[in-house]
């Protein structure tokens, strides 16, 4: 039954128009990428890579936009528009009905991001070895980010049909303004575990690039979150009854 599931969800996902929307958001960092190198602007490749093109533009935006429309999209629309009590009305463990839409959705994401990253970091970097290694260790991060941030975008749509606003909330007040006036909080944000990776994967110079969070401890909170967010919707699925509105 996975595999049906799995095959539903994406026709789902890549029929939406939504995800057409993410797909022409994806010329915004490769057009920003052609732009800096056409103007030949005196900041150093593997900084503006790093700092502001996949740091800024791609790992705190792109990303977590688009695993929330996805993860959302995944299994809180059919919730919300009812057809999700055809699948739910069978004898199956709810497992095996999150689990592959899970599977999609951080998929979907992984590929879209990664594809993006490369793209938009190698035409910025120019062939550079720093910009090099730098593109490289945010596509690694960039593909466990999206898996993260799919886990948890997941699991509030089964919570709550408002998921989509409360992923929101959490991307744009907690990841954008109450980690950076508290940085005790940044071991709760994937955004910068995300960005620890690729610090880490990269291994540049600090002046190129250099991440707030110890990459030993990102990668702890990331297989934290996954696991946990994937535990507590399986359960919520589970306890879930036909016709309930979350």
């Amino acid at each position: 039954m996975s595999m049906p599931v799995a095959w539903l969800t994406l026709r789902q996902l890549l029929g939406a128009k939504r995800t057409l929307l993410l797909i022409a958001a994806a010329l915004l960092p490769i057009t920003l990428a052609l732009v800096f190198r056409l103007t030949g602007p005196e900041v150093e490749p593997a900084r503006f890579v790093a700092r502001t093109l996949l740091g800024r533009l791609v790992v705190g935006t792109m990303l977590p936009l688009s695993a929330l429309v996805l993860g959302t999209a995944a299994i809180g629309s059919e919730i919300e528009d009812g057809t999700a009590v055809y699948l739910l009305s069978k004898p199956l463990p709810r497992r095996v009905i999150l689990l592959p839409k899970l599977a999609v959705s951080a998929g979907l994401t992984l590929i879209f991001m990664v594809v993006v990253t490369l793209a938009a970091g190698l035409i910025a970097a120019g062939g550079e070895p720093d910009g090099g290694a730098v593109v490289a260790g945010f596509a690694v991060a960039v593909a466990a980010g999206a898996v993260v941030y799919s886990a948890l975008f997941v699991m509030l749509s089964v919570y709550t049909t408002r998921a989509f606003i409360a992923g929101l909330i959490y991307v744009f007040l907690w990841e954008q303004v109450v980690t950076r006036i508290f940085t005790g909080t940044r071991i709760l944000s994937v955004r910068q575990a995300t960005l620890a990776i690729a610090d880490g994967v990269a291994n540049v110079s600090s002046t190129v690039f250099d991440a707030d969070l110890a990459t030993w401890k990102a990668l702890v909170m990331m297989a934290a979150v996954t696991t946990i967010a994937t535990i507590y919707a399986i359960r919520r699925l589970s306890r879930f009854e036909i016709g309930e509105t979350s």
